[in-house]
């Protein structure tokens, strides 16, 4: 999806949103008599990169968070670090990481997760919402996150909490356009929001053409000030060489100077953050004569380890009183094709001189950077932490309470999941994966190009509506079902590949179904393998290796990355062969 389509996209939820069209708050599972129960889930990532660059005892691998995690945004409270993400349609909305020391994470769900007031609930899954800004004001003691929502006829919004840990106050329509907001409290306690937006009409000089406002924010009322509003970029850093996407922007003041930081380029291969100068919030701003200050679209395509799509970042001071700025990024597979989706990326920052300066952010990026000093432990994939670098995630369902990584599409997971003696049973929605509705499954991100997928599943399917197993997804329109269901009076098991939304069987078998089944997809980069277990152990082949293409940004496009679901369906249309 090329952004211009975006703006496109958000008339229409607009417009739809006062149609009188009805949204259902919620979709609950339909139990049948035999819904199928899930047990003993194992991810397993063993990417080559982690392997060939082991840690030090003073190093942390970047990306600091894998898989479908991208439009970073931090800030700061004493000594505690809050990020965000996008999420987009997925459920609950927009994570949410506490850290002490940038190093070690610690995953505290999604700030919008209540349906009631977040539904993208028929929308496309690189809808919903992004990218979110996210600020502590000392001022009032009080966190502000700010986002566009592309569903539910929401547009700009923004929550408040005292305290990320407890959760998070409803939102707030704001009454501006555009995308990528983001808020700034200055020295004197006054507000700001800076945001991307369409230039004025008639003003627009070629495709791609954006700019840059600021408005004045009204913080009792929590609003902008009508009239305040300012044109402070105008294309991009040159505007006479056609400057495309310059968005995601964000205001610092440092040394009485204000300083805007934007991405530019577009969330492609020629992705960049450039920055900006100023001695008022609201202009004119001067951009750096050394801009871009990160970017990797100078190197050769067919580098090793390569790490792209730099861009769309944001800086805070680390606990080494040292500057660090978080971003997104991409690790294309051995097909140079995006699986993992824009992961967030970290490096220090050197803002000894006038302008911040990503250290290392113009060379190509490494996978392992220095810990801040005075941090003395690594402990990622430990006590708590999220995990990163290549690490085994296991999860047997016995604990009323899900890892966050556990999400649902276009809907909360508790409308379909219960935990059982015997594990996770999924209760079936009338509804299959390629709708554009919430589906009945519990999705993991795909966080390595080399990964293993495997589960034990209990399940008779009772007619040839009913499916239940594996999903690969990059969106509703591309994926592949691994799945059992019924053909006539038989059992059988099957893989179709989504591909436009045109499904093909690729291979399907009959099997007798005496005990719970192991199911199992491994990736080895592009390749992707199915395969079953009748007896637990011995794995058998389905389908031989079949491309992940469908998987990639590159050819499914969208904004997200590949999710792993435990999928179940009463409107399979998937049929044996």
């Amino acid at each position: 999806m090329k952004k211009q389509q975006i703006f496109f996209l958000l008339s229409l939820i607009f417009l739809f949103s006062f149609k009188g069209i009805e949204v259902k708050d919620t979709i609950t599972g339909r139990p049948n008599k035999r819904p199928p129960v899930f047990s003993n889930v194992i991810y397993q990532g063993n990417d080559n990169i982690y392997k060939n660059n082991p840690l030090k005892p003073d190093e942390f691998y970047s990306p600091v968070l894998q898989g479908c995690y991208p439009d970073p945004a931090i800030t700061r409270k004493g000594d505690d670090y809050y990020m965000v993400c996008s999420s987009f349609a997925m459920f609950p909305g927009v994570p949410i990481f506490h850290s002490k020391d940038l190093v070690n994470w610690t995953d505290l769900g999604g700030v919008l997760n209540k349906v009631s007031e977040f539904n993208p609930h028929d929308t496309g899954i690189s809808q919903g919402v992004y990218a979110p800004g996210i600020t502590y004001n000392p001022h009032n003691d009080t966190f502000y996150m700010i986002v566009t929502a592309f569903s539910g006829g929401l547009g700009n919004i923004i929550v408040k909490t005292k305290d990320p840990m407890k959760g998070w106050g409803s939102p707030i329509k704001l009454g501006f356009d555009g995308i990528d907001p983001c808020i700034f409290f200055d020295d004197n306690g006054k507000g700001y929001i800076v945001h991307n937006d369409a230039p004025d009409k008639g003003k627009q000089l070629y495709e791609g053409h954006r700019v840059i406002k600021v408005w004045e924010y009204d913080l009792e009322n929590d609003k902008v000030i009508p009239g305040t509003d300012k044109i402070i970029v105008d294309g991009g850093v040159d505007l006479s060489k056609k400057p495309i996407w310059i968005e995601a922007p964000h205001l610092y003041k440092k040394g009485g100077h204000y300083y805007l930081m934007c991405a530019e380029g577009g969330t492609g291969g020629n992705h960049s953050e450039v920055i900006f100068i100023s001695d008022n919030p609201k202009g004119p701003f001067k951009p750096a004569s050394n801009n871009p200050i990160l970017t990797q679209r100078y190197f050769p395509q067919n580098r090793k380890d390569k790490v792209d799509w730099a861009g769309h970042a944001d800086l805070v001071l680390g606990p080494d009183n040292k500057y660090y700025g978080v971003f997104l990024g991409v690790r294309p597979n051995d097909k140079d094709r995006v699986n993992t989706g824009r992961e967030t990326f970290m490096l220090p920052v050197d803002w000894s001189g006038t302008f911040p300066v990503f250290e290392n952010g113009l060379v190509p990026l490494e996978s392992k950077i220095k810990m801040p000093k005075g941090v003395t432990e690594n402990k990622t994939g430990k006590d708590g932490f999220f995990p990163n670098g290549n690490f085994t995630f296991t999860e047997n369902f016995t604990s009323e309470k899900l890892d966050y990584r556990w999400i649902g599409l276009r809907g909360p997971r508790e409308n379909f999941i219960s935990v059982t003696k015997k594990g996770l049973q999924i209760n079936p929605f009338e509804v299959n994966i390629k709708e554009l509705k919430p589906t009945s499954t519990l999705f993991y991100r795909q966080m390595h190009n080399t990964f293993s997928f495997a589960t034990t599943i209990d399940y008779k399917p009772e007619s040839e509506k009913d499916l239940a197993g594996i999903v690969c997804l990059q969106n509703e329109r591309f994926n592949y079902v691994f799945g059992i269901t019924k053909k006539g009076k038989d059992t059988y098991i099957l893989l179709e590949r989504t591909e436009k939304g045109q499904s093909k069987i690729i291979a399907s078998t009959k099997i007798e179904i005496k005990k719970p089944i192991r199911l199992q997809v491994k990736a080895m980069g592009d390749s992707y393998e199915f395969s079953y277990a009748l007896n637990g152990a011995d794995f058998r082949n389905l389908g031989g290796s079949v491309s992940g293409d469908i998987l990639s940004t590159n050819v499914a496009g969208g904004f997200t990355g590949a999710l792993v679901g435990l999928y179940a369906t009463a409107a399979n249309d998937a049929k044996a062969q």
